[in-house]
């Protein structure tokens, strides 16, 4: 099979399209012909090396696919040959193979497309830093940072479609803002004091949920605009930077701040991704929300891809396809 490999760790020029062996399910696995794979930050940041999920080079990048069932190894229930399953891939997914345990293996829907459910790590991060860390009330208000990624710009739409009241997105160009809004966002901020302009747009009393892909200056200004009885969930940190923060105003205000990683729930605790999964196709079925395509590349075009990504330009998703 094709696959990308990072032979070391540095730029996307270190992605090298390579043959490999075909790989076999293990028992509780199964065997996945790839019909496409999407990138998620969290590759990048594993290819430059230093990132807490990323392997040792050399490995095939990349953590979700879409694709067909070609084989099942010892002991696998509920997944058939021949069935078109969204997966995260045990071994990468930068392949035109991959392999993925049975229990992070999620039946598609027949009436949504490949490219609906592609996105399968932003729909899962979206999902869960609005519900089960973020604890979303309906009303309430919500600021979300990054809002033109692909994890930005599914919450966006899924916090309303959650019952959210007001919803606001922060972007990095003012080329972004039309694009946020037009997913639904009441008001698009650019990062430089956004803070304040969270204040006055909510009269003073701030955001109570808000979603920290970014980390650093971004995350000391969100504490800023953190209502009382507000939660601050932190899931990446793309700047580069970690926040920091006093404690005194989380007891004084009833105020949190609330680590997520889908990585460590696919590693630790894979069941419970599926009713998060199922709950994010219901909401792709209903249309109320739609994975945003930004850019669509041949797999072995990854190079390219990460240059994209890396650029800070992009909007919604970015798709490979073997």
């Amino acid at each position: 099979m094709k696959a990308i490999v990072v032979e070391q760790n540095g730029p996307p020029e270190h992605l090298r399209y390579q043959e490999l062996p075909d790989p076999s399910p293990k028992a509780g696995e199964v065997l996945v012909r790839t019909t496409l794979t999407s990138l998620n930050y969290a590759d990048v940041q594993a290819r430059r090396g230093g990132y807490e999920a990323g392997s040792p080079p050399p490995f095939i990048p990349g953590l979700d696919a879409v694709g067909i069932v070609e084989a099942l190894g010892e002991g696998v229930e509920g997944v058939r040959v021949g069935q078109r399953v969204a997966v995260f891939a045990a071994g990468g997914s930068y392949a035109e193979k991959v392999v993925a345990k049975a229990a992070l293996a999620y039946p598609v829907p027949p009436e949504l497309p490949d490219e609906a459910v592609s996105g399968l790590t932003a729909l899962v991060t979206a999902y869960n830093t609005l519900t089960w860390a973020g604890r979303l009330q309906k009303g309430e208000t919500v600021l979300v940072h990054a809002a033109a990624g692909g994890v930005g710009s599914l919450a966006i739409q899924m916090a309303k479609a959650l019952g959210a009241g007001r919803v606001f997105g922060t972007v990095g160009s003012p080329a972004k803002a039309g694009f946020v809004r037009n997913l639904g966002a009441d008001e698009v901020l650019g990062y430089k004091g956004f803070a304040e302009q969270v204040l006055g747009l909510t009269q003073q009393q701030g955001a109570d949920l808000i979603l920290d892909s970014v980390a650093g200056e971004v995350f000391n200004q969100g504490m800023q605009c953190l209502a009382p009885f507000g939660r601050m969930v932190v899931y990446g940190h793309a700047g580069g930077q970690p926040g920091t923060f006093e404690t005194r105003p989380l007891h004084r205000q009833t105020k949190a701040v609330i680590g997520y990683s889908s990585g460590h729930y696919r590693r630790s605790r894979p069941e419970l991704l599926r009713p998060t999964v199922e709950a994010g196709f219901e909401l792709l079925k209903a249309g109320k929300i739609r994975l945003e395509v930004g850019a669509r590349f041949k797999l072995e075009e990854a190079p390219e891809a990460h240059t994209l990504m890396e650029s800070r330009q992009s909007m919604g998703k970015i798709l490979l396809y073997p």
